[in-house]
C-alpha cells in the first residue's frame, strides 16, 4: 500500500490515503482487519462527486479488481456479480440474453458495489424504483473480518437496508445477486418535446409519465426573461423488434458505443462562464425539436457523456460541485425559486436535470422520495457556497433532502434535518461496527 491522493469526480478536496487493489477477498479482509486509527473505505470508480470514497490517512480498498460475473440466468432474470463489475461491463453481458439493468444512472461507469452504496437512480425512478429495490442478496464483509450474506426480509433485513444508500459505513460489498428485466432490443422509442417556460415544462412532465419506463428533462438555466427555464423533456419505452429500422432488426440487441475522446486536463478556470454557458443552451434546446418515437440507442438517450473520457476535467482545476436535492410535490416554488436565483446570482451550470422520482424504499438513508428531484453542475467559484447554503433552507423547509452521493459541502445539521432515519441507521452501523473500522472524509464531515 504506498499513499496516493484520491478526489470525487467534482476534483475538490483532494486527499491522501494508502490504497489496496486486489482482487483476493482474503486480503480484502486483512486490510479491514488491520485499517488503523483512520480506517477503511471501499471506492469504485470514483463517480461520486464529493468524497465518500475518500479516507485522508487511512485506508481505501479500490474494489475494481474484484470483476467477476459469476452467473447469469436468462429465464429468471437473476444474475450474480462482484461488487467490481461496471454496469457498462454488466449491461454489455447482459443485452445478449436479452436482460437489461432496471436503473441505470446517467453514467454507466458505476461499479455494482457502489451503485448499492449509493442506492443509484435513473430516468425510470417513478417505474422502477431505485438500485436497492433490485437486489436479491449481498455478501458483505464487516469489520470483524468475517462475511455475512444479508437479503431484504431475512434474519439481518435492517443491515441489508442500512448498506443500501449506506455510502459504505457498514461494510464493503463483495458479491451481490440481482434481479433484471427482459428486453427485445437495445433501442429506445424517444417522444421529445420542447417547452418554452420552466412552468410549461413541469406541467407537461406531471402528465403521461406513466406511460413511459423512462422520463427526464433537461432545462436552460441561464436564460433569462420571459423563457426562464425552458426546456427539452423527454421520454422514452424500449422498443421492439417490430419497431426498428430494417437494417436494425438484423441485430436487434447489438451494442457498440466506443470512447470517442478522452478531455485532457489543460482548461483554465472559468471555461463555463455566461456567454459559454448562454452558447451551450442555445444549441442544446435548438437541436431537440419535438418528435414522436425516434429509435435511439442506449448511448444517444441514456448515456451521452460517456462518449467523452474525463469530461470533468473541463471545469478546470478548481473542479465543480453537483447541487442534487429532492423536495416533495407540491413545493415546486422551491423548483422556480433554484433557476431564477442562479441566472440573477450568475452562477452557470449547462449540465441541468429535472425528473418525477416515485416512492422511496425501506432503507434509511436512500435519497429518492415522492416528489421533483434537480440537479445542477456548479464551477467552483465566487458566491457558488452562498448560492448553495440559500437554497439548502428552502429545500429542507420544504421536507426535502441532498443526495449524499453527489454532495460535497453540506454540513451535519443538513443532513439530519433531511433525512430524519439518519439515527435509526447510525444504531444499525453501530451494532455492526462499533469502533467506526469503515470511515470516510464525509463520514467525519457529516458525522455520520
Amino acid at each position: 500500500m504506498k499513499p496516493e491522493k484520491l478526489t470525487g469526480w467534482g476534483r475538490t478536496a483532494p486527499t491522501s490515503a494508502r490504497v489496496v487493489r486486489t482482487a483476493d477477498v482474503r486480503a480484502i479482509a486483512e486490510a479491514v482487519r488491520t485499517a488503523g486509527p483512520r480506517g477503511v473505505i471501499a471506492r469504485g470508480l470514483g463517480r461520486s462527486y464529493g468524497d465518500p470514497a475518500q479516507n485522508a490517512g487511512g485506508v481505501v480498498v479500490d474494489m475494481t479488481a474484484l470483476d467477476r460475473i459469476h452467473t447469469v440466468d436468462a429465464e429468471a432474470g437473476v444474475v450474480e456479480v462482484d461488487a467490481g463489475v461496471s454496469l457498462d461491463t454488466l449491461m454489455r453481458a447482459l443485452l445478449p440474453f436479452g436482460l437489461w439493468l432496471p436503473v441505470l444512472p446517467g453514467t454507466r461507469q458505476v461499479t455494482v458495489g457502489g451503485a448499492i452504496g449509493s442506492d443509484i437512480h435513473g430516468k425510470a425512478h417513478h417505474v422502477e424504483g431505485s438500485f436497492g429495490n433490485h437486489v436479491l442478496a449481498i455478501d458483505l464483509l464487516t469489520a470483524d473480518g468475517e462475511v455475512a450474506t444479508l437479503t431484504p426480509d431475512g434474519p439481518d433485513a435492517e443491515l441489508f437496508w442500512a448498506t443500501v444508500g449506506g455510502m459504505g459505513l457498514t461494510g464493503i460489498v463483495l458479491r451481490a445477486t440481482l434481479h433484471v428485466n427482459h428486453v427485445e432490443t437495445a433501442y429506445f422509442l424517444v417522444d421529445t418535446e420542447q417547452l418554452g417556460t420552466l412552468d410549461e415544462l413541469m406541467a407537461r412532465q406531471s402528465v403521461d409519465d406513466d406511460a413511459y419506463v423512462e422520463s427526464v428533462s433537461w432545462f436552460d438555466a441561464v436564460t433569462t426573461g420571459p423563457h426562464l427555464g425552458r426546456g427539452i423533456l423527454t421520454r422514452a419505452n424500449h422498443a421492439h423488434v417490430d419497431d426498428l429500422p430494417e437494417k436494425k432488426r438484423r441485430h436487434p440487441l447489438r451494442f457498440d458505443a466506443p470512447q470517442l475522446l478522452t478531455v485532457p486536463d489543460v482548461f483554465p478556470p472559468g471555461m463555463l462562464n455566461k456567454l459559454t454557458g448562454r452558447i451551450f443552451s442555445e444549441l442544446w434546446y435548438r437541436k431537440s425539436p419535438t418528435r414522436k418515437g425516434a429509435v435511439q440507442n442506449i448511448t444517444q438517450f441514456l448515456h451521452p457523456l460517456d462518449i467523452v473520457g474525463e469530461w470533468n476535467r473541463g471545469y478546470g482545476p478548481h473542479g465543480f460541485l453537483q447541487y442534487q436535492y429532492v423536495v416533495p410535490f407540491g413545493a415546486e416554488d422551491v423548483i422556480r425559486h433554484t433557476v431564477r436565483r442562479m441566472t440573477e446570482t450568475g452562477q452557470v451550470s449547462a449540465l441541468n436535470v429535472l425528473k418525477r422520482f416515485g416512492p422511496g424504499n425501506r432503507a434509511p438513508l436512500s435519497f429518492p422520495m415522492p416528489g421533483w428531484t434537480l440537479c445542477v453542475d456548479l464551477p467552483i467559484g465566487r458566491g457558488v457556497h452562498e448560492l448553495c447554503e440559500e437554497l439548502d433552507e428552502l429545500v429542507l423547509g420544504a421536507g426535502g433532502r441532498h443526495y449524499l452521493a453527489k454532495e460535497s459541502r453540506a454540513t451535519p445539521e443538513v443532513i439530519k434535518r433531511g433525512y430524519p432515519r439518519v439515527d435509526e441507521w447510525r444504531k444499525v452501523r453501530a451494532s455492526v461496527d462499533p469502533q467506526g473500522v469503515f470511515a470516510s472524509d464525509m463520514s467525519r464531515r457529516l458525522s455520520l
